[in-house]
């Protein structure tokens, strides 16, 4: 799916702060909303999809990677959960002319590691919610 920025941080409820740029942002639930790029993932284990880069080499706006540290030091310290956008990898353009996105809401995420730098967040699929006992009488 070829979303825009705004399109894609929408799914989740969240604003970016600038329409091209945004690396995070809040959701309503608490969630932060991570912009991600495909070339940083990589499979550890099985059931397993994890980011990891670190903030000195993300080329971005110092605005952008300022609060993407405060979003990655609260979602580590609050156990806030982490969602997901992600940058097409070939250079898909939406309406806007901009480059593409999609989301994966079936992943949810969690920040691992973060030292003011280098961070990691593993995202997996959720456990299905427990179906409540039909009882018969």
């Amino acid at each position: 799916m070829n979303l825009t920025l705004i399109d894609a941080f929408a799914r989740y409820g969240a604003k970016p702060s600038s329409r091209l740029s945004s690396l995070s942002a809040m959701a309503p639930d608490g969630a932060i909303v991570l912009n991600c790029l495909p070339a940083h993932f990589r499979h550890p284990t099985r059931g397993v999809l994890r980011y990891e880069a670190t903030l000195s080499m993300v080329q971005a706006q110092a605005k952008d990677l300022g609060m993407l540290g405060e979003h990655l030091t609260h979602a580590r310290d609050s156990r806030l959960p982490v969602r997901m956008v992600v940058k097409a990898a070939a250079p898909v353009t939406t309406a806007s002319k901009g480059p593409g996105y999609h989301v994966r809401p079936d992943l949810l995420g969690k920040v691992v590691e973060f030292d003011g730098d280098h961070f990691i967040v593993d995202f997996t699929r959720p456990a299905p919610a427990p179906t409540a006992a039909v009882r018969r009488k």
